[in-house]
């Protein structure tokens, strides 16, 4: 499904829950998709269960999982809209990018065909 960064600063979980996003925003895993069980996920990662278990747990709290007891966890359907603060953060986290690409000698014209090409 995807693969772990070990060396990357990035925590575990962190790294599950993103590339879960990742897969859920590109319509790879679809709503009402079983997504595998922590234990599986787990050994397919070679990661410890309860790394697995928090990002599992992050992503339901955020809205992308959600739980039917005794079956496992399933893809959540879109939000309608976002709350005005989880939008905020959104692009506080964007803003902060941005601004690092600038940093880095990226011109304003390339960030900005880069976002046109995003679908």
């Amino acid at each position: 499904m995807f693969q772990i960064d070990l060396k990357s600063r990035k925590a575990i979980y962190e790294q599950v829950m993103d590339n879960f996003k990742r897969l859920i925003v590109t319509g790879v895993l679809k709503q009402d998709d079983k997504v595998p069980s922590v234990r599986d996920m787990a050994k397919s990662l070679t990661v410890n269960p309860n790394t697995v278990q928090k990002a599992y747990r992050e992503l339901e709290s955020q809205g992308y999982f959600y739980t039917v007891l005794g079956q496992g966890s399933f893809i959540s359907a879109p939000p309608e809209s976002g709350s005005e603060k989880e939008i905020a953060t959104i692009y506080s986290r964007i803003k902060s990018d941005v601004q690092e690409l600038l940093f880095r000698n990226e011109t304003k014209d390339t960030i900005v065909e880069f976002v046109k090409k995003i679908e």
